[in-house]
């Protein structure tokens, strides 16, 4: 088999609780398909992690560093994170199973529409404070970084009534085990109310949910190890996102949405670009075959600049 003839395998994570989570379960997807083969994992710090903000790529380029210098042969990311342009000598060799996609709200008492006016609601997506604006404009969006621990914590603790935060993070932390629980305990013996948006509330953002499986280019070795892990719905599904949020020109501060579903041959994509007040936001969708997932990305991208979705950004 091919993964006789390699080292040990050296998979690269950030060190927050969620990156090591991730990046666990693709050695355990590894592990299944190569029982013998012996894998490492490295820690790497990142700018990001030690900011306890979001930086543009902060949560990747060191990372990728580490690929391109050799420290490790394989690093996981969440793929929103990574930046939609393609760095020279890495690949994108591998994107597993999608986890939900979806956001969630997490609330000390009741549900998102049981908030009452003028509750704190914490976010740093304009994304979703933009859609919630344009439902519940009456309530407070307040700036949320940190870890997924740390912005429970500051629920708990009362600075926010409600947060709000990706479904597939809560997953694979195990706070949410499935789409029915509605409860997160906590350690003191108390609990958080769990609200799951659905995806006519909340478009997520792009390649939300699922996880980027990165190795250098010229390793065609690790490259052919790595397609065991790769689920491809889930990639033609990311890459319909990723050439829309490319094609449209957004950054992370801008209010963009993005969703694709693979069902048999056929995909459907949704897109979205909002004000960032939600005062007004341009939708639209467009389906096609599978196979041309990154022409339907840029198609429905141009559809909407072409009915005014730069002003929106701009603004």
């Amino acid at each position: 088999m091919i993964h006789t003839a390699l080292h040990t395998l050296r998979v690269g994570t950030r060190g927050s609780a969620l990156a090591q989570a991730q990046t666990a379960s693709v050695v355990r997807m590894l592990r299944e398909q190569y029982p013998d083969l012996q894998i490492e994992t490295a820690v790497i710090r990142t700018s990001g992690d030690l900011q306890q903000r979001e930086v543009l790529g902060a949560f990747v380029k060191e990372l990728q560093e580490a690929l391109l210098d050799g420290r490790i042969d394989v690093a996981v990311h969440s793929l929103k994170d990574l930046p939609t342009q393609p760095v020279k000598g890495l690949a994108l060799a591998a994107v597993p199973p999608r986890a939900d996609p979806r956001d969630v709200c997490l609330c000390r008492e009741g549900d998102f529409w049981q908030l009452p006016s003028g509750a704190r609601v914490g976010t740093g997506s304009p994304r979703r404070s933009a859609q919630l604006r344009a439902r519940r404009s009456d309530l407070q969006y307040l700036p949320l970084v940190g870890n997924v621990d740390t912005r429970i914590r500051k629920l708990h603790e009362g600075q926010y009534d409600a947060i709000v935060l990706a479904a597939a993070g809560l997953q694979r932390l195990g706070f949410l085990e499935n789409s029915d629980d509605r409860h997160v305990p906590l350690p003191d013996g108390s609990e958080l109310r769990i609200h799951l948006f659905d995806l006519d509330t909340v478009l997520p953002a792009p390649g939300q949910g699922a996880l980027a499986v990165e190795c250098r280019v010229d390793n065609e070795a690790i490259r052919s190890l790595l397609s065991v892990v790769d689920h491809l719905p889930s990639r033609q599904e990311v890459t319909a996102e990723r050439a829309f949020l490319q094609a449209i020109g957004g950054g992370c501060r801008v209010p963009i949405a993005a969703y694709a579903k693979v069902e048999g041959q056929r995909l459907r994509l949704r897109g979205l670009v909002a004000h960032p007040e939600g005062q007004l936001m341009l939708s639209d969708q467009m389906e096609g075959e599978a196979e041309h997932a990154e022409v339907l990305g840029i198609a429905l991208a141009q559809r909407l600049l072409a009915r005014g979705a730069s002003g929106l950004m701009e603004a």
